[in-house]
């Protein structure tokens, strides 16, 4: 007891025994504590003490934080920036540059976008409805690109009526290792504002009951997974999980192919916000999640 007492404390003027406090803590020791943090605890400890803050600052601790291909992430940040010049990125403090990957990263004319996640430090990725090959989106008759605030990328396609629904999209993208979760984000009904409410009028809605929609999805690499569900729930955005894949390297790109469908002409079908396709770190889920059958 006495030994580790005085391994913990000093001698003050008088002879008076003062304990160490995390004030008095080794900066690097800090540093190993916050190795094991995600960000946003790193940054809240930083603002508990000098070794704390001194340690958040450090190249090292952030580096650990990025995907290993971050160097390949960031040329698409030169690509979005104005001008798309390259940038000397080895000049600037790997907290800067975890900061800007964690801010979205629009690529493909800003119909597609990735960001790191705060937490984990995992990729995030979103396609607007825009970047899909949706069945009859020309035709007034069947499909309306809508502008709303519900979504990240400000429009959704929303479908009045059709028969054969149908809706098809192709990623090609270098994810870091790791395993992710891919999703479709649907809304049953047309929402609005009226006086400052949020108002969704379901009077379109129709057919989703009749049968089953299908989602699938294949990989490069030979993965693939197929399910089904009905559709439910009117006024509420939900992501409609698919399936999972692996990123087996970080420095090789997978094609994914993903698809949503219910082609059965015996009914109509409508009344459906198309907005995203969204790919997640697995178990990595911000909104309610449904999980089709397989």
């Amino acid at each position: 007891m006495g030994a580790g007492a005085s391994d913990l404390a000093g001698v003050e003027p008088g002879g008076k025994v003062a304990r160490a406090g995390l004030g008095d803590l080794p900066e690097l020791c800090a540093a190993e504590v916050l190795l094991r943090l995600g960000a946003p605890d790193i940054c809240r400890l930083a603002r508990l003490n000098r070794a704390f803050h001194g340690a958040a600052a450090a190249d090292f601790v952030w580096e650990a934080k990025l995907p290993g291909n971050y160097g390949r992430l960031l040329r698409f940040v030169d690509d979005a920036e104005e001008g798309g010049s390259g940038r000397d990125w080895s000049a600037v403090g790997k907290k800067d540059v975890f900061a800007r990957l964690a801010k979205p990263v629009p690529f493909d004319g800003g119909k597609r976008e990735f960001w790191l996640e705060k937490s984990k430090g995992g990729i995030c990725m979103a396609l607007s409805s825009k970047a899909l090959v949706i069945t009859g989106i020309d035709d007034r008759r069947y499909w309306i690109n809508m502008p709303i605030a519900e979504s990240r990328f400000q429009s959704i396609a929303y479908l009045q009526q059709i028969w054969w629904f149908e809706v098809v999209g192709e990623v090609d993208f270098c994810f870091p290792a790791g395993t992710y979760s891919l999703y479709f984000r649907l809304h049953l009904g047309k929402s609005s504002t009226r006086f400052g409410r949020r108002i969704c009028s379901s009077e379109q809605v129709h057919g989703w009951d009749k049968k089953p929609v299908r989602f699938q999805f294949s990989t490069s690499d030979g993965q693939h997974a197929v399910s089904q569900c009905y559709l439910d729930e009117p006024g509420s955005w939900i992501l409609y999980h698919v399936g999972d894949f692996v990123a087996s390297s970080s420095e090789e790109s997978i094609k994914l192919k993903f698809s949503l469908a219910q082609i059965d002409c015996t009914h109509t079908k409508g009344g459906l916000c198309v907005d995203s396709v969204l790919i997640y770190p697995k178990g990595f889920e911000p909104e309610r999640v449904i999980k089709a059958q397989k």
